[in-house]
């Protein structure tokens, strides 16, 4: 059960707050959102990239010292996902009955994107070579996340722009990548409450919302640098636990660190056929009034990508829509949910939700 969530707004490299501030601040809010006290919590998973080697202590500590295991995990943009994956697990296992997953991201203004442009925009012109996806196609993927984030509070960016806009941006690869095509580095810091159903009912937690199915995978081919591979193989193994298929899913919150990778993410995940994602995204099927909508959020692209915080950013939202408290992001009718979430080099999460 993910019986609470919390996040901060995302905000640009060196406007934040300190890692310490913003992760004490999410965590609060779950609780505070699960009606359950930071000593009611067995074990603390916590995901960020850049911080000190004990930083989820750092942060919980001002919670309170109540002696629980406390576990660090850093798996590049999958960190947050990962720590959820890491809560969950503890409680399927038994080893606890509540759980806490943090993720938190605090950065500075010389990040350094290049390897990403590199390996995503490297599998994204392939694409366009293979499957004859024109520029064009990533562009509106870019507008599309502006619409959504301007209706999220907690977004980055909420300024809308048109696909002419983004390819007429700075090109950063010419013919491949335009700056306004690249998610925004961001900082802030998002959480979760995980309980099993048993705890759930006992403590009067909110049970609305459940993990149906989540696994994570790694790389199998040294060439699939850009985690294609890995998200299909991710997405097979989700949709056979839960036993339910793509085209069952409502809402999807995908990893588009790059608009190529979540064109990519439409076929890994089964959303479209291999070489479709341009037909899905020209149909609109990526937006309200199509098959799915995709990153009601904003994205990566439009709301920020705070490396340790996305994946729980993610969930959060999921959430959010699947409780009906999206306001004017919300997808209608929304009882199924997706998240995907990749850290280059390389790791996938996808998780299923329900309510």
């Amino acid at each position: 059960m993910v019986a609470g969530v919390g996040m901060i707004p995302f905000c640009k490299p060196g406007a934040s707050a300190s890692y310490a501030v913003m992760g004490a601040q999410a965590a609060r809010l779950a609780l505070a959102d699960a009606r359950a006290g930071y000593e009611s919590m067995q074990q603390a998973f916590v995901g960020y990239v850049h911080g000190d080697s004990t930083a989820g202590q750092r942060v919980l500590y001002d919670l309170g010292f109540t002696g629980i295991a406390i576990f660090n995990t850093r798996n590049g943009g999958a960190s947050g996902s990962s720590a959820l994956y890491l809560a969950r697990q503890a409680i399927e296992s038994g080893e606890a009955d509540i759980a806490l997953a943090l993720g938190f991201e605090q950065v500075s203004h010389d990040v350094d994107i290049t390897p990403a442009i590199r390996i995503v925009g490297t599998t994204g012109l392939e694409h366009m070579k293979r499957f004859g996806t024109p520029l064009a196609t990533f562009a509106n993927i870019r507008a599309k996340a502006s619409r959504h984030a301007a209706n999220n509070p907690l977004a980055v960016s909420r300024n809308i722009v048109t696909a002419e806009e983004v390819l007429a941006d700075v090109p950063l690869w010419p013919g491949v990548v335009t700056r306004s095509m690249i998610c925004p580095p961001a900082c802030g810091a998002a959480a979760a409450v995980l309980c099993s159903e048993d705890y759930a009912k006992k403590h009067d937690l909110d049970a609305r919302v459940w993990i149906a199915g989540q696994t994570m995978t790694s790389d199998t081919d040294p060439g699939d640098s850009a985690g294609y591979g890995t998200s299909r193989a991710a997405a097979r193994k989700v949709y056979e636990q839960a036993g339910i298929g793509a085209e069952d899913v409502d809402v999807v919150e995908l990893h588009d660190s790059l608009a190529h990778n979540e064109l990519l993410g439409y076929e890994s995940l089964g959303l479209c056929a291999e070489g479709e994602g341009r037909k899905l995204v020209d149909a609109g099927d990526n937006t309200y009034g199509g098959r799915y909508v995709v990153n009601p959020s904003g994205g990566l692209l439009a709301r920020g990508h705070a490396f340790g915080a996305t994946g729980l950013a993610q969930c959060f939202e999921l959430v959010q829509q699947l409780r009906g408290h999206a306001d004017k992001r919300q997808v209608a009718g929304a009882r199924i949910a997706l998240q995907h979430n990749v850290g280059i080099g390389g790791a996938a999460v996808v998780t299923m939700y329900r309510n």
